[in-house]
């Protein structure tokens, strides 16, 4: 199991060729990709990506990517002599135009003048380049998903913890259950007692009330589903496939059944108990959104 959290990076080499690549990734319900990569590697975007897409299944990924030559530069001066010609000429009829101003046109001014110097930047075998990138790719893939796997195992454990933590707090609602029906009986049997004084109580009748109460308010079928959802998170949490979609969508049931019991309940004590294990819940929740 991974988180959607890390960090990656890999180099690699050919030659005088360096190539280096980083990853940093956060959650997000997809996988999300952003590029950060020198203008000649815009060609490679594609190999970047279907890299990351074998790898990774959600999170939102920045791609930082660094490429230089540890040996010579790959870069080269030209000179633009026709260009040079002209700015010498061009200086020397302006000192004959004016000869009262003093004339220091030299090397350094001329290497100085617009587009004289030119720096170009040597052209790489492209085949080179994706092979480069295909594999340092790779590489700092792995190495993310080892940062996100440790991660998601410690997550893993956090989460069973707060499940276990539900399924004692739903213990105590099943218990409380049952109370929920004589708890009404008694409440009703003293409003009437206070309301009708010494008249005699009508048992069918209350015993029908009760019974309309009990099934209205009966959460036997949550409780059932709540063990169930428990049972069904624990069997995803020990899968190594991503989960994270899958227990988003436990959680949203966990929350559903949990509402269902707080709102038929009129019970304090289940109340107050129903009411801590949503509490449970969200914090559920908010772990699983960092899963891939």
């Amino acid at each position: 199991m991974k988180s959607m959290t890390g960090y990656g990076k890999a180099t690699v080499t050919r030659g005088d060729r360096e190539l280096t690549i980083e990853l940093k990734s956060v959650n997000h319900r997809f996988l999300d990709i952003s590029t950060k990569i020198p203008r000649a590697f815009v060609s490679c975007e594609d190999v970047i990506r279907n890299g990351l897409a074998k790898g990774l299944a959600r999170g939102h990924v920045d791609v930082f990517l660094n490429y230089s030559l540890v040996g010579e530069s790959d870069k080269t001066v030209n000179v633009d002599l026709a260009l040079a010609k002209q700015y010498v000429e061009a200086a020397h009829n302006l000192s004959v135009a004016f000869p009262e101003l003093h004339h220091d046109f030299n090397i350094n001014a001329l290497m100085r003048a617009s587009d004289v110097i030119i720096i170009e930047q040597a052209q790489d075998d492209a085949d080179i380049l994706r092979e480069m990138v295909a594999e340092v790719i790779e590489m700092a893939v792995n190495n993310l998903n080892e940062m996100r796997e440790t991660e998601g195992n410690a997550l893993r454990e956090n989460l069973l913890d707060k499940i276990n933590r539900v399924e004692q707090l739903l213990m105590r609602v099943k218990e409380y259950a049952p109370r929920v029906a004589e708890d009404y009986r008694e409440k009703l049997r003293s409003r009437i007692s206070e309301a009708l004084g010494d008249v005699q109580l009508d048992e069918a009748k209350l015993a029908n009330e009760i019974c309309f109460f009990a099934d209205k308010s009966c959460i036997d079928e949550e409780i059932t589903r709540l063990f169930s959802h428990i049972a069904h998170a624990r069997e995803i949490l020990s899968s190594n496939e991503p989960v994270g979609r899958k227990l988003d969508f436990l959680v949203q049931e966990f929350n559903r059944e949990t509402n269902t019991i707080c709102s038929k309940s009129s019970y304090l004590e289940l109340t107050e108990v129903a009411l801590e294990m949503k509490n449970e819940i969200e914090k559920i929740r908010e772990q699983v959104q960092n899963l891939e």
